[in-house]
Parts: C-alpha cells; structure tokens; sequence
C-alpha cells in the first residue's frame, strides 16, 4: 500500500501512540492534529458515540482539509444502566483526571457484588475525507470492573477493567495484546479491511 496519510482528531496520546502502532505496518501514517495545527476541541454534544466521532471528525477535516479519523468511545456499565458512557472521559466533571473517574466509579459501584459488575468498552471510529465521503465502525470489549487498580500500560478505566479470559485488567497487558482484543483494536481491524479495498 502506497503511503498515505491520516489525521488523528485526538489530543489524548494514549489514543494517539495506539493508533500510530496499528496503521503503521499498513503503510499509513498517523498524524495528531496537534503535530499539524494549534486549534481548539470541538464541543461534543452528541447522544451517541458515533455521533460524537462524526463531529470531531468533521471539525478536524474541515481544519485541515487532509482525511481524518476520530473515535470516540467510552466504558458502559450495565450496573449503573449503561454509565458512565458517552461521557466516560468527563464522568467525574469537565477536565476530570482518569484517576477522578475511576474513583467515581468504583464508589458508584460500591454496594454491587463483582459478578454483577458487567461492563463493557464500545469504540465507534468515523474516518471522514474531504470529498465527503465516510467509513463507520464499531467495537466492543467485555468485562468487569474490580474494586482496586492493576497495571501500569493503558489509560482511562484500564486499571479497573477486568479480563476473565486473560485474568488480567486492560493495563496489564502488553501493547499488542491490547490492539488485538480492545474495543478499539476490534473498530480498527474492521476499519483496515475496509481500507484495503478502498480507493482513496
């Protein structure tokens, strides 16, 4: 595949570095908007999380005229009936930290036994280009949340995001084992296939 471009509609460098590493060996070169441009994030006022994906996508493109991808995403705990969700980076109040975040959640979550903290990790990704035209998907990830921290790698609820097949939380384990399973790796797989075939 020649090379070719794509700009992510992101500031936040954990999504930054995990979709640098997965486009890479397709020959694509990732790129966050800041590397390009100083510009504000758009307001996200969507319902859903691909709406939300379209706006900053949209935002972005129209910035820098160059195709651009952006996700969004969030945890849904079915304990709390779907919460923290589409506004999973900000549950604890605006420009809340992940450690604010998860602290809500696990006080949130306090009086529920772990079998019934089921809860999974959605992704929708929305590559838009300048014609107009646009690719959609999306990608879930399945567990629960435990009461305390484990692990280092990852971000957001990582820590708390428990894997009954690996016995691990998301921030255990490596790089790469993240980008096969995630929510996020699960949107991407489906977007690079997509990709493949695409003229563009």
């Amino acid at each position: 595949m020649e090379h070719k471009k794509i700009v992510l509609a992101t500031h936040n460098k954990g999504k930054i570095r995990e979709f640098k590493e997965l486009l890479k060996p397709l020959g694509i070169e990732a790129v966050g908007i800041k590397e390009l441009m100083s510009i504000e994030e758009p307001e996200e006022t969507g319902s859903t999380f691909e709406e939300n994906a379209r706006q900053k996508a949209q935002y972005y493109m129209k910035a820098c005229q160059l195709p651009c991808l952006a996700d969004d995403s969030g945890l849904l705990v079915d304990a709390l009936d779907g919460a923290p969700g589409v506004y999973s980076a900000r549950y604890a109040g605006e420009n809340a930290s992940d450690e604010e975040n998860n602290k809500k959640l696990v006080r949130e979550l306090a009086d529920v036994p772990f079998e019934k903290r089921m809860a999974h990790y959605a992704c929708s990704l929305l590559l838009t280009f300048p014609d107009g035209r646009e690719l959609v998907t999306f990608g879930t990830c399945n567990g629960y949340i435990q009461e305390s921290p484990e692990g280092t790698n990852g971000f957001g609820y990582d820590p708390y995001f428990y894997l009954p097949d690996y016995k691990k939380t998301m921030a255990q384990l490596l790089p790469e084992e993240k980008n096969k399973i995630s929510h996020r790796g699960h949107a991407i797989a489906t977007l690079l296939k997509k990709l493949a075939t695409y003229n563009w």
